[in-house]
């Protein structure tokens, strides 16, 4: 049976429309759809209205992009991923893993829950509880202001005193800070590696005369050269895992002594950049890996045939 893949984009950009492409040059029906339009309905028999689907259940998922809204609106389409999941359908990325990848606290408390290098970070509300780690931590190094829930550089801001710390209302009264990873520059680099089930399957060199090094901050993508790339593909594959990507852009950052550090891990990357240095094509990778896992359940779930005993 021709598997029927719902691809979860809000707008129809390069890359949602060369996921589709790669998905039905392999053979497979891609419905592109944002989760907004994806009703709960108990009047269906999963519970669940999906344009293009009628009363079926999509065979796969696979996560493009989820559009900013109100609480409420994110509660309830993060809820409708939790739904196909409940309902057995693959989810890449599942909402439990889109949810911890969103919140950077919770990405850097699993990346140092299972063991993996990423700098000192500290996620806590209100001034005073960030101003009592600025006064502790500044005496060492430079911290780095995230947003929590936050991409693509946006309102990263350095803090070296305690002035440089934002209103409280201007941070939702939540202060992630981490230390900041000193390094030669400029220019800056950093490393983005995209990992597919489990095997890194494209990376580059970011490179920018800014310290944030984001490829829409004007860094230069650029392939990788005087590092050891299997170092840097198993420490992102290790990310992955502790977060639960199926697929993943893993942010890892080269200290001056040398070591690596894991930054983020993003569950919606972008990979424009990367593709313009990449050897693969980042879309056919993607929709290799996910139709492989259609076809193993497939195969796992028809029922075994014994062959007849010979006559004798």
């Amino acid at each position: 049976m021709t598997p029927r893949i719902l691809v979860v984009s809000d707008n129809s950009d390069a890359r949602s429309r060369g996921l589709a492409k790669s998905l039905r040059q392999r053979g497979a029906i891609a419905v592109t759809a944002p989760l907004a339009a994806i009703a709960f309905d108990t009047g269906r028999l999963s519970g669940l209205a999906i344009p293009g689907f009628g009363q079926r259940l999509p065979d796969a998922v696979l996560v493009r992009s989820v559009a900013a809204g109100s609480f409420e609106a994110i509660t309830r389409r993060l809820g409708v991923l939790h739904a196909l999941g409940r309902l057995s359908v693959p989810v890449w990325n599942s909402a439990q893993a889109i949810e911890r990848c969103v919140d950077k606290s919770m990405t850097t408390f699993l990346l140092q829950n299972a063991g993996l290098p990423t700098p000192p970070t500290f996620a806590v509300e209100g001034r005073a509880a960030a101003e009592e780690i600025a006064e502790r931590e500044l005496p060492k190094t430079p911290l780095v202001l995230k947003p929590l829930f936050g991409a693509q550089g946006r309102g990263i801001k350095m803090i070296r005193s305690l002035a440089d710390l934002p209103a409280p209302e201007t941070v939702s009264e939540v202060y992630y800070l981490q230390h900041y990873v000193p390094r030669a520059g400029p220019p800056f680099r950093d490393f983005r590696i995209f990992v597919v089930a489990g095997r890194a399957v494209a990376m580059m060199s970011r490179r920018g005369e800014d310290w944030i090094t984001n490829v829409n901050r004007g860094a230069v993508p650029e392939q990788i050269s005087g590092h050891d790339e299997n170092e840097l593909a198993e420490l992102a594959i290790a990310a992955a895992n502790a977060v639960g990507a199926d697929f993943a852009g893993v942010d890892i950052v080269p200290a001056a002594d040398g070591s690596l550090l894991v930054l983020e891990v993003n569950s919606m990357p972008a990979w424009s950049g990367l593709q313009s240095v990449a050897a693969v094509n980042i879309s056919d990778a993607i929709a290799e890996a996910l139709l492989k896992t259609v076809a193993d359940r497939a195969e796992a779930a028809r029922p075994y045939r014994f062959a007849s005993p010979a006559n004798s």
